[in-house]
């Protein structure tokens, strides 16, 4: 070892030791003060989170403390537990971790001290999704020992009522097994605040908890907020969360807010709820879920693209026909009548999920995999894309009517409960678009997506030309195809490439056959759910499978002109339920001599 490292390594030291001096004379201002100090909890690699900026002193000790004036012990406590957390040598962002391998590919997904608060936890999605989700990642040792759980509701609720919740939503919906320890580890972290989003005293418990989780927890004063509640009452939480200190991070500490789609439900709409949300929290503290970014087969768009020689050559207007985008539902609409009616099939699944797989599947090699590339690529094509001059031919809306499905006799959506008999909701949209750039002129792009239709499907399929010239007569090609890569999203998660070749025999006959990649068979690694990877991603601060308010205006430009053709023209068009849509979305591709793919 050289002289310089040597004497790296001993300022290193140094400082550590200064640290550790540091930390134990918090502790004694907390004990001095009558309060329990914070047991530091087994820190994750420091890789895992980035170091946060250096901030300016605070004018005065008032903003740490309650809104109220008066600072309680736990704040106190809580300061001092932040404050021990936070060294200064974080604040600078040069803490180097001498026990991390950094050819370790387990080490930096690991979050840091941190905390989630769910808004809305008694919801269905918090129910089968997050909190199942939170589990699987403690299950898998990526959340930190001291990580606590805080959900916010109406009910009156203690906070063991909503630890057994968590812990029966865990046993149905998890898809790791459930182990005893990890249980209790993280049911130690959970509390429960009853209160509506009007209510200023259940915003002061909440602040109350979360400094007496920094104490108890060691949670350092990292907070994500998760709004998993209806659009209308984003503002108000938000407003709410600036009102009671709780969006501002103590320094050397952080805060996020997570929000679940629709992000407005058209372009005014989301440009006020951006300006709203903005006032409260910075554009990088914002991370709005669109839970199909999350799957591994949307990610792998990317690998299979830009890790591989094979197909890049081939993606472009040269080689591709078209390009298919569909996500089928089996069921109806259940018991959503209150948010579907008035949203909509293509508010609800084309301006965020659909458009960003388009967006995925046409964009150019981004210069790195980090977040601002991805953004400058992703609204490339965004801004690319030309809607089709006349909407009426190649636009189809429709709703489902009553039909058999799953052997069993389901109504149409004008009978569901809760639905007006003269409401022109869609169920079902199908759209044609082009990307008006080098590599896709030409190319059109269907989406589609719908409710009660043959079966449960994501997928996303690029349809090569047809040979330039085959050498064959007619009759051993007529039941050959289109070659075709299609990306499976759901179910069954792989990919799946179609081609031709010789039928077994003495004549010349050629045939479909597809060759399958399943994650389920060449991994012995099960996929992670989307919301495993998000709500990690969201506690590490990557924003890489997280659209910007950028992407989210582009989308409304696209999809607003759509529905104000709608709402101008007509009524939608009845299908049946358990079929692939109205007969006027197979006549828009009739028209350009192409037909649906069937799933």
């Amino acid at each position: 070892m050289s002289e310089d490292d040597t004497a790296a390594k001993a300022t290193k030291r140094a400082a550590r030791g200064t640290r550790s001096k540091a930390a134990g004379a918090a502790g004694a201002r907390s004990k001095a003060a009558g309060t329990k100090t914070a047991q530091a909890p087994e820190k994750a690699p420091q890789g895992s989170r980035k170091s946060p900026e250096p901030q300016e002193p605070q004018e005065s000790q008032k903003s740490q403390e309650p809104r109220n004036g008066r600072a309680t012990q736990n704040s106190r406590a809580a300061q001092d537990a932040v404050s021990a957390c936070a060294t200064p040598e974080d604040l600078l962002g040069d803490w180097d971790n001498e026990l991390r391998d950094t050819r370790d590919r387990r080490l930096p997904r690991i979050a840091g001290p941190s905390g989630l608060v769910i808004f809305g936890v008694t919801g269905d999605l918090s129910r089968r999704k997050l909190m199942p989700a939170v589990y699987d990642l403690a299950n898998r040792g990526l959340l930190p020992p001291g990580f606590s759980l805080v959900g916010f509701a109406r009910r009156d609720w203690e906070d063991q009522d909503f630890a057994q919740v968590v812990h029966d939503a865990v046993r149905e919906h998890a898809r790791t097994p459930f182990r005893e320890e990890v249980w209790q580890q993280l049911s130690e972290g959970m509390r429960f605040i009853p209160g509506d989003f009007d209510d200023d005293t259940a915003f002061k418990q909440l602040r109350a908890a979360v400094d007496e989780l920094d104490t108890s927890r060691g949670t350092c004063g990292n907070y994500a907020f998760y709004l998993s509640v209806p659009p209308r009452f984003f503002p108000k939480v938000v407003q709410q969360l600036k009102k009671h200190g709780l969006a501002d991070p103590p320094r050397g500490s952080w805060r996020r807010a997570v929000i679940e789609k629709p992000f407005g439900r058209d372009l005014a709409s989301a440009r006020e709820l951006n300006t709203i949300v903005h006032e409260v929290f910075t554009p990088e503290q914002v991370f709005r879920i669109d839970h199909y970014l999350g799957k591994e087969t949307v990610q792998n768009i990317l690998a299979l693209r830009f890790a591989n020689q094979m197909y890049e050559p081939i993606w472009n207007r040269s080689f591709v026909d078209h390009v298919q985008i569909t996500m089928a539902e089996d069921i109806g609409i259940g018991g959503r009548a209150g948010y579907y009616d008035g949203i909509g099939s293509a508010r609800d699944v084309i301006q965020n999920h659909l458009l960003q797989l388009l967006a995925l599947t046409a964009m150019e090699e981004p210069a790195a995999f980090d977040a601002e590339s991805l953004l400058t690529e992703k609204l490339k094509v965004l801004k690319a894309v030309r809607l089709p001059e006349d909407l009426g031919a190649h636009t189809v809306r429709g709703q489902y009517e009553a039909g058999w499905q799953g052997g069993e006799r389901v109504r149409g959506y004008l009978e569901e409960d809760g639905i007006d008999p003269k409401s022109k909701t869609d169920t079902f949209a199908a759209i044609k678009l082009e990307i008006d750039n080098r590599r896709w002129a030409g190319v059109p792009f269907y989406l589609r997506t719908g409710k009660r239709l043959g079966r449960r499907v994501t997928e996303i399929a690029v349809v090569l030309q047809r040979a330039p010239h085959s050498p064959f007569d007619s009759t051993a090609t007529e039941e050959l195809g289109q070659n075709a890569i299609v990306f499976r999203v759901q179910p069954d998660e792989g990919m799946t490439v179609r081609f031709g070749s010789k039928v077994p025999g003495t004549s010349m006959e050629i045939r479909d056959v597809t060759m399958d990649f399943a994650y389920g068979e060449s991994f012995t690694e099960s996929s992670p759910e989307a919301y495993e990877r998000l709500i990690l991603d969201v506690l590490l601060g990557d924003a890489n499978l997280f659209p910007r308010h950028q992407e989210v205006e582009e989308s409304w430009k696209i999809l607003d002109p759509i529905e104000g053709y709608w709402d101008a023209h007509g009524t939608p068009a009845q299908y049946a339920s358990g079929s692939w849509g109205p007969e006027e979305a197979d006549e828009m591709l009739a028209r350009d001599g192409r037909s649906w793919r069937r799933p």
